[in-house]
């Protein structure tokens, strides 16, 4: 054995009975190594890890494509003028004499002389329609007379040719009415009426294919813009 093994072995031994702890030092080593265990189990509890809540999904970038909307169903064409056409869709005509409801009345476009006599209650007991043509087409702003005095059947009607027509809200039907005005050239008048926005001035009927210098003279006081 080496010498200094040999001297610390003795050094040991000499010193053991000094360095031992007793009782009450036994008693405080175990205290302090419960105590580390306790603290040791605490740290070890709080370091477990924590489950984190995932976060929500980022928007995918770019367009979302939509589903193709369902086609609309076709419209139906109406044969008659639509709101905001510029075309008059009633006609107001003033009823009077013999009838049960004497007054002015509104009707739809097309409608004749028998719809407004039924509107206005009917022709009274006694008196006949006359000569009333009840099949003819109502003009806007006409009178329809049932019944002269004196006369206990003798109607007078307005003279359509009479009315002055806005050129701007005439109907087709109601431009054939204008003298030497047929179906083609009233169609005309409507065509150029709504290529130029309406017109701004009677003259521009000058303008219209087939309105010369002589229609335009039998035309020009019975029109109106």
């Amino acid at each position: 054995m080496p010498p200094s093994f040999e001297t610390l072995r003795r050094l040991v031994a000499t010193q053991g009975p000094v360095l031992a702890p007793g009782r009450p030092g036994l008693r405080l080593l175990l205290l302090i190594a419960l105590a580390a265990a306790i603290a040791g189990g605490v740290h070890a509890w709080r370091s477990q890890p924590q489950p984190e809540p995932l976060a929500p999904p980022q928007p995918v970038s770019g367009s979302l494509r939509t589903a193709p909307a369902s086609p609309l169903p076709p419209r139906a064409v109406s044969p008659f003028p639509t709101p905001g056409s510029g075309a008059v869709l009633e006609v107001t005509v003033h009823v009077t004499g013999k009838v049960h409801r004497p007054g002015v009345i509104t009707l739809p476009l097309g409608s004749r002389v028998t719809d407004a006599l039924q509107a206005a209650g009917g022709v009274r007991k006694g008196t006949g329609a006359g000569a009333l043509n009840l099949a003819r087409k109502l003009v806007d702003g006409e009178q329809i007379v049932v019944g002269m005095p004196g006369s206990a059947a003798a109607p007078i009607v307005a003279d359509p040719a009479a009315v002055v027509l806005d050129l701007n809200a005439a109907t087709p039907q109601q431009l054939e009415q204008l003298p030497g005005v047929g179906e083609v050239l009233a169609r005309r008048i409507v065509e150029y009426r709504d290529g130029h926005g309406g017109f701004r001035a009677v003259e521009q009927l000058r303008e219209v294919s087939g309105i010369g210098d002589r229609k335009y003279a039998e035309m020009k006081d019975k029109v109106r813009v």
